[in-house]
């Protein structure tokens, strides 16, 4: 029987020597390239991500990448005491969590199934290495290692499981500090692209500013990768708003991510939203808390404190806060289901696009 390949438009355009991001919009309304996602518990359908936080983290520990100690925790205990917010959290509505706590930096994938399971959220976890902060979350062997080298690291992640568990990842994390890039940073762009175009895995990028995200965007494209790939994390970093419009033109997701209940955040927020939505961008726009909880001591032990980061209860003001801020504004209600539902779905799908 003739064996037949078909490849995404994407893929085509890139084949055929058109920009991949041709079809990207095209796509996306029609449904025609639906992928999959990428959870702990396994592959899902795009259908059942439902209401999604895109950017929350549920434990972080910040010693940074290679301490000489390391607070130890209960996997079954922590999930215990976090629990309760998942749940509320799934009360609420919260059908999916994408947690962004890379390696090093207190990535805990069996920690993140327990969660998964006991409270019937999906949970999506990464691959990936964060040099923002002064890089203090690199280990040693990301200033040496080639884009190559590191990329053969995150694969094996993809293709075999995370430390040891058969969890895969459902997307690739970085981070980098203001621009102009540093050379490890350029580094672990690259090494994201080539793993982007073997799996077909996203790349989210905590940026530190607008410059810098332009810099990821055209080290992407000259990697052979669609803008369409390119998460910009805490894009409302630029305040002006400016680059969220001529990058969501290009083809990138624009993630409001660090939203919270003070009066004065939640102004900016809401003018970062309506102008998406006066630019006919809002099919670009993820947003998130970017809420979650630190490994700290208390008397020789770990516990867990809440990031603080001016919300009372995680995971709770969008909904709770910001959703009838909103409306008050303009956003219809099939348009806040496209930002919370529908975008998350399209930005975090995984298309593979054949190699070689």
């Amino acid at each position: 029987m003739e064996r037949r390949q078909f490849i995404s438009l994407s893929c085509f355009a890139g084949l055929i020597g058109l920009h991949p991001n041709i079809f990207a919009i095209a796509a996306e309304k029609s449904g025609a390239e639906k992928g999959f996602i990428m959870t702990v518990n396994g592959k899902i359908d795009i259908s059942a991500m439902g209401l999604t936080l895109p950017h929350e983290h549920i434990v972080t520990d910040f010693k940074g990448a290679e301490p000489a100690s390391r607070l130890e925790y209960d996997n079954e205990a922590t999930a215990s005491l976090l629990l309760p917010y998942l749940k509320a959290a799934k009360k609420s509505g919260i059908n999916t969590i994408i947690e962004c706590t890379p390696a090093h930096i207190g990535r805990n994938v069996k920690l993140l199934q327990l969660l998964s399971k006991a409270s019937a959220i999906n949970i999506i976890t990464n691959t990936g290495y964060y040099a923002a902060v002064g890089q203090k979350y690199l280990p040693k062997h990301a200033f040496t290692e080639t884009s190559e080298e590191l990329a053969t690291r995150w694969l094996k992640e993809w293709e075999s499981g995370i430390d040891g568990t058969d969890i895969r990842p459902g997307f690739i994390k970085l981070g980098v500090d203001n621009a102009p890039l540093k050379p490890v940073e350029i580094t672990l762009i690259k090494a994201a692209a080539i793993v982007h175009l073997k799996s077909g895995l996203k790349i989210a990028i905590h940026t530190g500013n607008a410059a810098a995200a332009r810099e990821e965007v055209e080290l992407l494209i000259k990697s052979g990768v669609s803008p369409e790939a390119l998460i910009w994390v805490h894009a409302q970093n630029d305040t002006t708003g400016f680059l969220h419009v001529e990058l969501a033109k290009k083809g990138c997701w624009i993630s409001l991510d660090g939203i919270n209940e003070q009066p004065d955040s939640l102004v900016q927020y809401r003018n970062h939203i309506y102008r998406m939505k006066g630019e006919g961008l809002l099919h670009k726009l993820l947003i998130s808390h970017d809420d979650g909880f630190a490994v700290t001591e208390d008397s020789g032990k770990a516990a867990f404190k809440a990031f603080e980061n001016g919300n009372t209860v995680p995971y709770k003001t969008i909904f709770g806060v910001l959703k009838s801020s909103l409306t008050a504004l303009g956003i219809t209600r099939d348009e806040f289901k496209m930002i919370t539902v529908t975008n998350p779905a399209n930005a975090f799908r995984i298309k593979v696009c054949p190699q070689g």
